[in-house]
């Protein structure tokens, strides 16, 4: 065996075992994003005239490819691909760089990876390892997608299926690069989230400006590759070898520059500098430590609102006299049962308020995140030397707790802005919309707060809990859950803004207080508890 890879098997199976929650949790979503829309689709879509309008319309509207991308074909299968390819691949990205990152830099961060190396691990044997991780995850995805699929046909299911995994590989491969880069782990997952925003970015502004998908911003875009394979749609098996050509020369570009760095060194390395001043604070760290990571988030949010806001007269276009899209839009915004009262007007209310609430529950991915950064400072070891000093524990979590909270606000304030923008209409409203979700972000974020208070080591079922809330909101209505289940999520219990019912104050306030107790809760734990090792 080559001695450079010595040790990648044990590894390997070390990673699996860290992963052996959040893999199939990940896996599960990124597959369940496509195999719960058929159904849906052929509710809504049944016959072979509404599909056909649907072609048209999304020729015809810019908005909604730019969201979406265009529709290559009329069969449920392709629809499926249409409607929940591009963010399957989007997810399977994240996923592949939450998988290389936290067993790459994370590991040399903590300092674990020098122990490791003192023993006979040969120096490609980590990131080798973490990249077998991502693919045994993405290959995971893309099974179940391919055999959940293949009765509407198995060249199309299989084209997907490869699609969507070789776009994780391709920002696996891209996170490979980041952690040989960057000197944090913090820093190597937003570079690399940036590059798969930028991704998104570049493929809908193509897809917005270009009806068959042929415009050259879209071919910069790796999504933009997965809509050119066109499953189920005459597929393009060659796009396919666009992504294995990427993905070896960017794994070539990472083993090239870990080869020439010592462990725990990097290529842009932090700038050191005294804590004087604005640093001079446990909360100035805090915002330091956090602020670029929330501006990105701003950024985004601001932009999310505005093209969701300049999709709504798009949107409802695109539903016209379709009872069923109709009946899921204002079940998701709160405002069903009244769609005879005023046509198009409830309907584009009901619209914002669905993507309102879609926003609201993204955010609350933010808070967790700006909340488990306690957790990485911890296990970091990071937080003992600053609490050994006239720093209490308070003070310390209080600093990223307000960070974590105050940012949530200001992003669906952000987010609200936009959808007045891009509407054109009622601003003041928008953004009433969303700020009205934010109790129930809070309270998500106090549940990760608390389970790092109280147990740190299971702080990252956190993400677990928002994940549940985003698919309960994103997939429920569509999928026609019952209420009871619907109402797991905070997001459930609060009115759907604009328009709809008068809103009452007991669920804001009821939802305000279970954060601040659950809070409170988790600053009591955190008190009395050691530290992690």
């Amino acid at each position: 065996m080559n001695t450079q890879l010595a040790g990648t098997g044990a590894l390997l199976r070390l990673a699996l075992r860290r992963d052996r929650v959040m893999a199939p949790v990940w896996i599960l979503v990124v597959a369940m994003l496509v195999l719960s829309l058929p159904g849906s689709l052929e509710s809504v879509y049944g016959t072979a005239a509404e599909r056909e309008r649907l072609l048209a319309t999304m020729t015809a509207n810019g908005s909604l490819r730019a969201l979406y991308g265009p529709v290559f074909g009329d069969s449920i299968g392709a629809l499926t691909a249409w409607r929940g390819g591009v963010f399957a691949g989007l997810l399977a990205g994240v996923m592949s760089l939450v998988i290389v990152v936290r067993h790459t830099r994370e590991e040399e961060e903590s300092g674990r990876q020098e122990l490791l190396s003192a023993a006979m691990v040969g120096r490609r044997a980590p990131l080798t390892a973490a990249l077998l991780a991502a693919l045994t995850a993405n290959a995971a995805a893309a099974l179940l997608v391919t055999a959940g699929l293949a009765g509407r046909g198995a060249a199309g299911a299989l084209a997907l299926g490869l699609g969507i995994g070789a776009t994780g590989m391709l920002f696996a491969s891209l996170a490979a690069i980041a952690a040989q880069l960057t000197e944090s782990a913090r820093l190597a997952k937003g570079l690399t989230g940036a590059f798969i925003g930028a991704a998104f970015v570049l493929r809908a502004a193509g897809d917005a400006g270009a009806p068959d998908g042929g415009s050259a911003l879209t071919w910069i875009s790796p999504l933009g590759w997965l809509e050119h394979v066109r499953a189920f749609a005459a597929e393009r098996w060659w796009v396919l070898a666009l992504f294995a050509a990427a993905s070896a020369a960017q794994l070539v570009a990472a083993y090239a520059l870990a080869a020439r760095r010592d462990v725990g060194m990097s290529f842009l390395p932090a700038r050191p500098g005294p804590a004087r001043g604005r640093l001079g604070s446990a909360g100035a760290l805090a915002w330091r430590l956090q602020r670029g990571a929330l501006l990105g988030w701003s950024l985004g949010f601001l932009a999310a609102g505005v093209v969701f806001g300049g999709m709504t007269d798009g949107a409802t276009e695109l539903v016209g006299d379709n009872a069923r899209t109709r009946e899921i839009i204002e079940r998701m915004g709160g405002q069903a049962g009244q769609a005879g009262q005023a046509g198009q007007g409830v309907l584009a209310d009901a619209f914002l308020a669905t993507m309102a609430g879609m926003l609201a529950m993204v955010a609350a991915l933010y808070i967790v995140s700006a909340v488990l950064r306690l957790s990485a400072e911890e296990s970091g070891q990071r937080a003992e030397p600053l609490l050994a000093n006239a720093v209490g524990r308070l003070r310390w979590a209080g600093g990223h707790l307000a960070v974590a909270f105050g940012g949530s606000a200001l992003i669906l304030l952000l987010a609200g802005l936009g959808l007045g923008i891009g509407h054109g209409e009622d601003i003041g409203g928008a953004v009433a919309a969303t700020l009205g979700q934010l109790p129930a972000v809070w309270v998500i974020g106090a549940l990760a707060a608390l389970l790092h208070g109280a147990a740190p080591r299971f702080a990252v079922a956190a993400w677990a809990v928002a994940g549940a809330a985003l698919a309960l909101g994103w997939v429920g209505p569509a999928l026609n859950l019952p209420q009871a289940v619907l109402d797991l999520s905070p997001f459930a219990h609060l009115p759907k803004l604009p328009g709809g019912q008068d809103p009452s104050w007991a669920p804001f306030v009821a939802l305000t207080a279970l954060a601040a107790a659950l809070l409170a809760a988790a600053l009591t734990a955190l008190r009395r508890r050691d530290l992690a090792a």
